[in-house]
């Protein structure tokens, strides 16, 4: 017999059971983030100031960072690594590290010169499993018709 209330059964089913749990841990996710918002940790500041702070501060650790590049690289070198970071701003981060860890090791005995540079590029390149570019030309040939004779 059919009841008023399977009638007017409002439930819906729950087509998907995994469903159900997914949005139990989507909730806990939110959650999750709420509270690291609200704490300070990660995402966006809480406020202008200590996103002033914060962009102050890696200015000042970027500033620094070129001061100490500038310290201990040739003036040929630091020109070409500025032209690599046109093109290549990874590798030429990459090289800018491994300067500054060999600088701090107390592996660098003079200045990094720029023959330096370009062989600590060429181990980059090695490591990263890259060689020299292989270019290819392709000329057009051009097309021999009865007309142009």
């Amino acid at each position: 017999s059919i009841t008023s209330r399977s009638i007017l059964n409002t439930e819906k089913p729950v087509k998907n059971p995994s469903r159900a749990t997914m949005d139990g841990d989507l909730e806990a996710i939110r959650q999750k983030r709420m509270m690291e918002l609200a704490g300070g940790q990660g995402g966006m500041p809480a406020s202008e100031d200590e996103a002033a702070a914060q962009e102050e501060a890696r200015r000042a650790q970027e500033e620094q960072r070129q001061t100490m590049l500038a310290a201990i690289m040739t003036g040929g070198a630091r020109e070409r690594l500025s032209r690599i970071a046109l093109v290549k701003p990874d590798k030429a981060r990459a090289v800018e590290n491994m300067i500054l860890a060999a600088a701090q090791r107390g592996q660098l005995g003079e200045k990094v010169s720029e023959e330096r540079l370009v062989s600590m590029l060429e181990t980059i390149n090695e490591k990263q499993g890259t060689t020299k570019p292989k270019i290819t030309i392709q000329r057009r040939r051009p097309a021999f018709d009865d007309d142009d004779y």
